[in-house]
């Protein structure tokens, strides 16, 4: 017996949806929102000039491919932006950095081939370890993402090994994708003789986007480390001498031990209800008091509506481009240095709307202004960063006056999985956009994925834990937002059919041009949902099975039309077909797999980006592939 969603609620569904601008295009976050930073280092990787005393393991590299049937096997291409370590008998040196650090924030992609085993140490001291854990259930010390083990010869066999931690969660991916790895690391510090009065630690690893490590302090270097002698600086050093490994896109930000800090700051407090907020000197301040911080939490009363303004200097370390950022919870507010206005928010901004502001500051103390406007009684919070020349990131206010996730998943609202599946309707982030239309799916076996009622396409793919649902429940649940519990894979969210003109033409972006329909989904004895449409007079079933093989989600696609359509599958940067007969999507770094089916896929090039797609003929048809992270 199958029980399918009813039809009236289904015709809700589309009728709010409808409210919205049909052809409105969806925006990239990078359309929409500001990306204004402060530039990385980047390590051209045109040869080997980066590094000093270099082995003959060590080359540079146009293109890499890993064999999934092969352990520790590489292969490469001619060319440049790679760097690639493959080991021999006789050439398995590690790799040293011409330059030094110590405060540092690291960023690179990486690729592992089957079983291979690698590590990044900071300092060439502490390391993170790199790994192929793809499939590890409980990820170890030695895994990917892992800061490996101290090691004390003397102990106990068995005992020797000490302090390694293990990622929070196993976010590798399979072996020949790349894997994106960021790292936030602290040298130790030592007083004006020598003796060190704090650890080494790292503030932030994530791996594939997800949090693995935080604040995680390391008191000497880790095994294998090239000196047990702590420093304040020291180069960094790749492994080679383990496995064959590959990299691109290194970058660093080195930091001094320096901040930007507010001094002489005199605060005064207004009544105002106004989002707009007037003119200051129009108003009769209630009290003036001196503070050596500023926070929301400042303003007095019972769900006060007050406008708070901070006066007093900025203390600039070192002269350069600063960027500034400006957080409003339900607020209003301003920051002016000197005569010049750097951020205007004079109105009702939630915290989604980021003031920022890029500025050339001369070392020394500056004067400042910062207006904070609560209009609204139920609404606190407002927070101030900066970032400068060898300056880290850090906030200006008071830990009190904005609290923001850190991203870690919040267990007390994690909806956990059992037996069987689970169906979650909820809003879903795609690529910066808010859909309000979504069911996501999990499964006991760990294959989660998102997919858009609105649009009939599949969003996201992931694994681990199923729901955070912090969003949907804290509170009010006002964002009724579910956040993914493991790192994600998304995936381009356009209507996935269409009927071209050309095989050049562009792919549209809004569903009900195409005429679609929903026709709602129903649950076989599995628990699965089973999704169905019309669009431009062919009707398509989905469904979605969590591999049994390895992990990868697995599409099974009935199309009945009379005319042929168009299937978008997968959109990046670069689309490669690989030796094996699978397509690796390069932008999110996934394969897609359409062995056993007998409709073919396609790569069309559009504008700087590739797409995969398939023609479907008329008549019924079936289209079956696997998504592999």
């Amino acid at each position: 017996m199958k029980n399918q969603l009813p039809y009236y609620f289904l015709l809700l569904l589309l009728i709010a949806s409808s409210c919205s601008e049909k052809k409105k295009k969806v925006k990239k976050p990078s359309e929409n929102r500001p990306t204004l930073v402060l530039p990385f280092h980047t390590m051209a990787l045109n040869d080997l000039s980066n590094f000093k005393d270099v082995s003959e393991n060590w080359k540079i590299a146009g293109g890499v491919y890993v064999d999934r049937s092969k352990e520790q096997t590489i292969s490469i291409t001619e060319g440049t932006g790679i760097l690639v370590n493959i080991p021999s008998k006789d050439n398995r040196g590690n790799l040293v950095s011409t330059f030094e650090h110590g405060d540092i924030e690291f960023e690179c992609d990486v690729m592992m081939p089957v079983n291979s085993n690698s590590g990044i140490y900071f300092q060439s001291r502490y390391e993170v370890q790199l790994f192929d854990s793809w499939g590890e259930d409980q990820a170890q010390h030695a895994d990917m993402g892992g800061i490996y083990e101290r090691w004390d010869k003397t102990a106990e066999k068995g005992e020797e090994g000490f302090e390694g931690v293990a990622p929070k969660v196993n976010a590798a991916k399979a072996p020949g994708l790349w894997q994106h790895l960021s790292v936030i690391f602290h040298a130790p510090k030592f007083d004006e003789s020598g003796n060190k009065i704090e650890n080494a630690w790292f503030e932030e690893v994530r791996l594939n986007g997800a949090i693995i490590h935080q604040n995680i302090a390391v008191s000497g270097p880790t095994r294998g480390g090239l000196d047990s002698k702590e420093e304040a600086k020291a180069p960094l050093l790749i492994q080679g001498d383990h496995g064959a490994v590959a990299f691109r896109n290194m970058k660093y930000k080195l930091y001094e031990d320096s901040k930007v800090e507010l001094v002489n700051v005199m605060m005064k407090e207004y009544e105002n209800v106004l989002p707009q907020f007037p003119n200051l000197d129009s108003l009769e301040p209630l009290r003036e008091v001196q503070t050596d911080s500023i926070a929301a939490t400042m303003a007095t009363g019972i769900r006060p509506q007050k406008l708070l303004s901070y006066k007093g200097k900025l203390k600039i370390p070192e002269s350069g481009d600063y960027i500034f950022e400006y957080k409003l919870n339900r607020a209003g507010g301003a920051f002016m240095i000197g005569n010049d206005t750097i951020i205007s928010m004079n109105g009702n901004y939630s915290l989604d709307s980021l003031g920022i502001s890029k500025i050339s500051l001369e070392k020394g103390e500056l004067p400042f202004q910062l207006i904070y406007n609560k209009h609204v009684p139920w609404q606190i919070g407002f927070g101030l960063y900066v970032e400068g020349p060898g300056v880290q990131r850090h906030p200006l206010h008071a830990p009190s006056s904005l609290y923001l996730p850190s991203g870690e998943v919040n267990s007390n609202y994690l909806i956990a999985l059992e037996e069987e599946p689970i169906t979650q309707r909820c809003f879903w982030m795609h690529e910066g956009i808010k859909r309000t239309h979504c069911i996501a799916v999990g499964n006991p076996q760990g294959i989660h994925y998102t997919y858009d009622l609105e649009t009939g396409s599949l969003l996201q793919v992931w694994s681990g834990d199923f729901i955070d649902a912090t969003k949907m429940w804290q509170g009010r649940g006002e964002k009724q937002l579910g956040v993914p519990a493991g790192f994600t894979v998304s995936l381009h969210g356009d209507p996935e059919f269409a009927v071209l003109q050309a095989e050049d033409s562009h792919w549209p972006t809004n569903a009900y041009d195409l005429g679609y329909k929903q026709l709602g989904y129903e649950f076989g004895s599995d628990r699965i949902p089973i999704f169905s449409y019309t669009i431009h007079g062919s009707t398509v079933s989905n469904k979605l099975l969590p591999s049994t093989t390895d992990r990868g989600l697995k599409r099974e696609i009935a199309i009945s039309g009379a005319s042929a359509i168009w299937f978008k599958v997968a959109e990046g940067s670069t689309i490669e077909e690989l030796p094996d007969g699978t397509f690796v999507v390069n932008d999110e770094s996934y394969f897609i797999d359409f062995s056993g089916s007998n409709l073919q896929a396609n790569i069309r090039k559009l504008e700087g980006a590739d797409e995969l797609v398939v023609k479907i003929p008329s008549g019924k048809q079936q289209l079956k592939y696997s998504i592999i992270w």
